[in-house]
């Protein structure tokens, strides 16, 4: 049989919530701001697919550069590489 090559692929553990928090997010979530230059985590929300950016990038932390539509733009260092990722405010985390 073809391996699956989607962009959710072996994504098991990562995209696993606990018992008690499936089902959907709090809508404050998806209402979240965040200003140019804040520094945001981005950590997968698995119940809400739109706007969810690669696998890779989970937990890790970016400064926003920008927005785009819904989505807030953030740049993150994949290596010695500065990527731009764009993500809903549904799968970032503010950082204190």
């Amino acid at each position: 049989m073809r391996r699956s090559k989607g962009t959710r692929q072996g994504t098991r553990n990562i995209l696993r919530k606990k018992p008690r928090e499936r089902g959907l997010i709090p809508i404050t979530r998806a209402l979240q701001q965040f200003e140019e230059g804040e520094r945001a985590r981005i950590m997968l929300e698995p119940s809400v697919h739109k706007g969810q950016p690669h696998r890779r990038f989970h937990g890790k932390t970016g400064v926003v550069i920008g927005k785009q539509g819904k989505a807030f733009v953030l740049k993150v260092s994949d290596g010695k590489k500065e990527k731009k990722v764009i993500a809903r405010p549904e799968h970032l985390r503010r950082v204190e």
